[in-house]
């Protein structure tokens, strides 16, 4: 089975307090009426690739607890409540957990460190982890023992300086090709994969998202998009003009998964 097929998704409605989301270049504060829209567009898409959605609600004290994948990670053996590598992220994960053992028998928990879900880049032989800002070593290699757990093997890298997160910079478009930044490909990561590269000024565009047969992308690569879709991909393109203001990408707002027993 393709790690890119899913059957079901964690989302959480963003709240009011999302216009004082962190921000790793401060592009002025997003609108919430805004970001709703694109929120809502966004799960959209996925219950129309397929998914079948649980959306959990907002959580005021906390102005980044809609990208959920930073806090948790998920996979049909099981789940892992990380250690968000901001202060004001790092209760995220409790107010997490409720829904994640709802839906899973098996939750590790992180025990010491930092890792942040963006980090962490799922791909068919092993998972990835960035260090970064977020993500420290400690992180990184108690991560690493977790996912043996699950039985999956795993590979610590460096992320470059200029992004927040790995993910910030790549994504898996199958199960052998990578989309990601001129400055990421050159780290070599990725020789064991077909690289597409982003466009000139389209490094945000490396974090698509592939849900069972489409691609979702951002608008704005436009260059980027037309090279995919001449690749023979199916995309969906989605607007996150705003949710982008608030080191955002389309990866980051869900927890994506094959549940095998409704499969």
């Amino acid at each position: 089975m393709s790690i890119s097929r899913f059957n079901r998704a964690i989302v959480r409605e963003p709240g009011r307090s999302v216009v004082d989301g962190l921000r790793f270049e401060d592009r002025g504060a997003p609108s919430y009426e805004s970001v709703r829209e694109e929120h809502s567009a966004y799960t959209e898409a996925l219950r129309s690739a397929g998914v079948d959605v649980t959306m959990l609600p907002p959580l005021e004290a906390f102005p980044d607890s809609m990208f959920v994948e930073d806090p948790a990670l998920v996979f049909s053996e099981g789940a892992i409540l990380l250690r968000p590598g901001a202060p004001t992220r790092i209760g995220e994960a409790d107010e997490l957990a409720p829904a994640i053992r709802n839906h899973f028998e098996l939750v590790i928990e992180l025990p010491l460190g930092f890792a942040d879900g963006g980090d962490v880049l799922v791909t068919p032989d092993l998972v990835m982890i960035g260090l970064s800002e977020r993500t420290d070593r400690a992180g990184a290699e108690q991560l690493a023992a977790s996912l043996l757990q699950l039985g999956r093997e795993s590979r610590i890298v460096v992320t470059p300086d200029d992004v927040l997160h790995l993910k910030s910079a790549c994504s898996l478009l199958d199960d052998e090709t990578m989309l990601c930044t001129p400055s990421l490909a050159e780290t070599g990561i990725f020789d064991s994969f077909r690289c597409i590269i982003t466009a000139d000024g389209e490094s945000g565009s490396a974090n698509a998202l592939r849900v069972n047969d489409v691609l979702f992308v951002d608008t704005t690569g436009v260059k980027t998009n037309d090279q995919l879709d001449r690749l023979g991909y199916q995309l969906v393109p989605l607007e996150t003009s705003e949710i982008s203001k608030i080191d955002a990408g389309l990866s980051c707002m869900s927890l994506r998964w094959f549940d095998l027993a409704s499969g």
